[in-house]
């Protein structure tokens, strides 16, 4: 009979490394992200329109449509103006916009037309350095929209507790989630058309994930549809932040977005280090 053969622990590290989305060196993919921040000096524009579209809805539905609804009852009797329940929403969808944006459009460009990331791997870079890195940069651009919402909803007296402070921290899971899917469905775009896609999944989940209105006004049948949405629990965990409604719920929306988040990085570097590499 022959011994058990013994695993050697430098075996055992390269095999996780291989499984996982580690970059090559530490600050390899906060290069790329220096690179993006370089990039968007002369087009910050570009970079903060992307925070006027929340804005506006904010505006127009929770302060014009919200003197026509009225309070809006958020559960157990309590009722709140329809701008206060309403701007979560706002703030959980920008952090989402902004994630996605990036790392679906600017990452097709950069990796099919611009050619990119054939540059980079001539550097030091490595493909995994360059999923983490769009990421990463896609996650700082949605928490910048979030964070310059959060600002004009605390000016505009929206927010009603201090624990909104945490809902920074929340539109980073959001921004995670969304940003790492988003950049793995771009590596089976093909042309520009596909794009109708990401559309026909974004604009379904903001209109019916409990943005505007509460989850009890839907169907039955339909709710356990919106409560399996990434946003819906992005939504829910900020709204209940905002509104200090801090329970052991929040753990169940921060843990699905933090899942989400960990399978799209998994997914993201191994199909561009397929692409890249092959």
């Amino acid at each position: 009979m022959s011994a058990p053969t013994k695993t050697r622990p430098g075996a055992l590290v390269h095999t996780l490394a291989r499984a996982l989305p580690v970059p090559a060196g530490a600050g390899m993919a906060r290069a790329l992200v220096e690179r993006n921040v370089r990039a968007f000096r002369h087009g910050w524009v570009t970079l903060v329109s992307g925070f006027f579209e929340p804005m506006f809805y904010l505006f127009s539905l929770g302060v014009g449509l919200g003197a026509l609804i009225g309070d809006v009852d958020t559960g157990g009797g309590r009722m709140i103006d329809y701008a206060v329940y309403v701007a979560p929403g706002m703030m959980a969808a920008a952090a989402m916009n902004g994630a996605v944006f990036d790392s679906t459009f600017n990452v097709f460009f950069k990796l099919k037309y611009a050619k990119l990331y054939d540059s980079v791997l001539a550097t030091p870079l490595g493909p995994r350095d360059v999923a983490v890195g769009e990421i990463s940069w896609a996650l700082l651009r949605g928490l910048l929209y979030s964070t310059a919402f959060l600002v004009v909803a605390t000016v505009s007296g929206v927010v009603t507790s201090w624990w909104a402070v945490l809902a920074l921290p929340a539109t980073t899971l959001i921004g995670l989630a969304f940003a790492a899917v988003g950049m793995t469905a771009t590596t089976f775009m093909r042309t520009w058309q596909d794009f109708d896609y990401v559309q026909l999944a974004i604009v379904p989940m903001f209109l019916f994930s409990a943005t505007f209105y509460p989850l009890s006004t839907y169907p039955d049948a339909l709710q356990w549809v919106v409560q399996a949405t990434p946003l819906y629990h992005g939504v829910a965990l900020v709204r209940d932040l905002m509104l200090g409604d801090v329970g052991a719920g929040l753990l169940v929306h921060a843990a699905y977005l933090a899942i989400m988040g960990a399978i799209g990085v998994v997914l993201a570097a191994r199909r561009i280090e397929s692409l890249l590499l092959k």
